[in-house]
């Protein structure tokens, strides 16, 4: 069983998205069952309706879940769980106030050593705890053994007791931490492998040595995905647009394209343009890159002509809001120096807008205006520049820079000869 698990503090970024395909992937290959889990348990941090955009944009990119979850509705269950580690012996109470703490990790920082909590509560003994009237949180007691388990990606990992100190699993609140209700709730849902980032690759012995705690013996897989980086070589961050999905949707990039960009980026494919389902049929997790890949927009650009080259004129035409397969075959002729439906969109709302004369040519683009929209249609470009020709006698930059503003609104583009067989059905509308 693969899961995802987004929490509703803000837009999903593509590294999140990366991990929802893989696991989407990887459920759908091994037929092992994919869920989403909404991990919600931070109320503080929690945006209001973040989960219906979520799942929306799990949609938009046809990532298909059986089960959806939300983490509050575990709470009960959290709770029962951090009760039994402390009735056996394996969590405690712990009354440190945030100001005590804050003094030892100055003291620790100042000393250029890592902070580890050190245990003051751990001793106390029950008339201690019963008696003590100050808030507390639960803490896990430290491992004794070094945690090791096995990544799909990086190989086997080890970290000892010492890179593990007793964490806190229950918050003053009665809420639990993240560490701890991630770990219940994979026990609770049965996952069986876990593909996430490798910022996460810290979390998994706490989240393992949770698990060991509550003598849960299943061993879970995983894999952690490398760091994307952005354009410079740095940690791609919210102040990357290219790092929002919705941003990336807005700027018109197909959901088909960026799966393909996000497969492909610093993976090993057998080919470099792809759909979803193809890649069902060879994607393998361990030919991913343990070294962190560079987010390139202009290869995704690259990608996203090919991926409007592959639809359907008809289904292309519905995207600029018309159902003539006509305009589709328009939109692909535009990939030449477009890339995304934006871009496109806005190359064919010129095509069909009120023009103006380039300068210097006025005279020119009213002569053939005026020539147009009086003569009969034509069946061939050339036909039509014959015509031009022989009732204007214009010729060479008179006659084309203003009938290529006239047919198009730029004076650079697609060759008129390509252009013309398309718009033909329109050309009364288009030089209006």
């Amino acid at each position: 069983m693969y899961r995802f698990a987004p929490s509703p503090t803000g837009d999903m970024h593509i590294g999140n998205l990366r991990a929802a395909i893989f696991n989407y992937v990887c459920a759908t290959q091994k037929n092992s069952g994919f869920f989403i889990r909404i991990e919600d348990t931070d109320q503080e941090r929690n945006i209001k309706d973040k989960d219906k955009e979520i799942l929306k944009t799990l949609e938009v990119f046809g990532l298909k879940y059986e089960h959806l979850y939300y983490q509050t509705k575990n709470i009960k269950f959290h709770r029962q769980l951090a009760m039994q580690l402390v009735q056996e012996n394996r969590a405690f109470a712990c009354f440190c106030t945030e100001e005590e703490l804050e003094k030892k990790r100055e003291a620790a920082k100042k000393a250029d050593i890592p902070y580890r909590y050190d245990n003051t509560c751990l001793n106390l003994n029950n008339e201690e705890v019963l008696t003590n009237e100050k808030p507390f949180v639960i803490r896990i007691k430290q491992p004794t053994i070094p945690i090791t388990f096995e990544d799909g990606i990086k190989g086997t990992l080890t970290f000892e007791p010492k890179d593990i100190d007793s964490f806190v699993i229950l918050r003053q609140n009665k809420y639990p931490m993240y560490n701890f209700a991630c770990a219940t709730d994979d026990m609770l849902q049965g996952t069986t492998h876990i593909i996430r980032g490798e910022d996460h690759v810290s979390n998994t012995p706490k989240q393992e040595h949770i698990r060991h705690s509550l003598g849960y013996a299943k061993t879970l897989k995983y894999a952690h995905l490398p760091i994307i980086l952005n354009e410079s070589g740095k940690k791609m961050s919210k102040r990357d647009d290219a790092s929002s999905v919705k941003w990336l949707l807005e700027e018109g990039f197909l959901p088909s394209a960026i799966i393909n960009y996000l497969i492909l980026l610093g993976n090993k494919t057998p080919t470099e343009i792809f759909t979803l389902g193809e890649a069902l049929q060879w994607f393998d997790i361990k030919n991913v890159s343990k070294s962190p890949a560079r987010f390139d927009i202009d290869k995704l650009r690259q990608i996203n002509r090919e991926h409007i080259r592959l639809l359907e004129n008809g289904t292309l035409a519905k995207m600029f809001d018309y159902g003539d397969e006509n305009i589709g075959n328009l939109a692909k002729l535009y990939t030449e120096e477009a890339s995304t439906i934006k871009e496109i969109k806005q190359k064919i709302s010129t095509i069909f807008s009120k023009k103006n004369a380039p300068d210097g040519f006025e005279n020119e683009f009213e002569l053939i205006k005026n020539e147009l929209l009086n003569a009969d249609s034509f069946e061939t470009y050339d036909e039509l520049k014959n015509y031009i020709m022989q009732k204007t006698n214009l010729k060479g930059k008179s006659l084309f820079k203003p009938l290529r503003m006239l047919l198009s609104g730029f004076e650079h583009g697609p060759e008129l000869v390509l252009l013309y067989p398309i718009i033909k059905p329109y050309i009364k509308e288009i030089i209006k």
